[in-house]
């Protein structure tokens, strides 16, 4: 995404943090993401966003959950995990900035990771949208 086409654009909420390893759950059926830590956590609503991440100088598009992980783990951990759209690259221990423009959905538990990535692609396919300029 190149910067000019953010300048129109203002972030409901900035969060900075260090890209770290998580389980590798998403990897596995094609959605890698980049778990992203830091303290404190941010203060928005949990759900799924549309957002942009910021590596080094450049910006991409993301569909970043913040909140627990119901349909992986049984756990109330808060976690920020961001799949980066069309990105392949490892950035394990860089330290990243996250803009969060539209909240798409609550968190939500689905059946299995199947059901999970098939609402990650209309959730990629939203983000899309949001930030298209065509």
């Amino acid at each position: 995404m190149k910067k000019e086409q953010l300048n129109n654009l203002t972030p409901l909420y900035t969060f900075k943090g260090t890209v770290v390893h998580g389980k590798g759950l998403g990897r596995s059926v094609g959605m890698p993401t980049a778990n992203v830590s830091n303290t404190p956590m941010p203060s928005i609503p949990f759900g799924v966003y549309s957002t942009i991440i910021k590596i080094d100088d450049e910006a991409f598009m993301a569909v970043t959950n913040v909140g627990t992980r119901p349909s992986v783990d049984n756990m109330d951990i808060v976690t920020v995990e961001a799949h980066i759209i069309d990105f392949d690259r490892d950035i394990y221990d860089k330290e990243v900035t996250l803009d969060f423009y539209k909240l798409i959905r609550g968190v939500k538990k689905f059946p299995s990771l199947r059901d999970v990535k098939i609402q990650v692609d209309n959730d990629i396919e939203f983000t899309r949208k949001l930030f298209s300029y065509e």
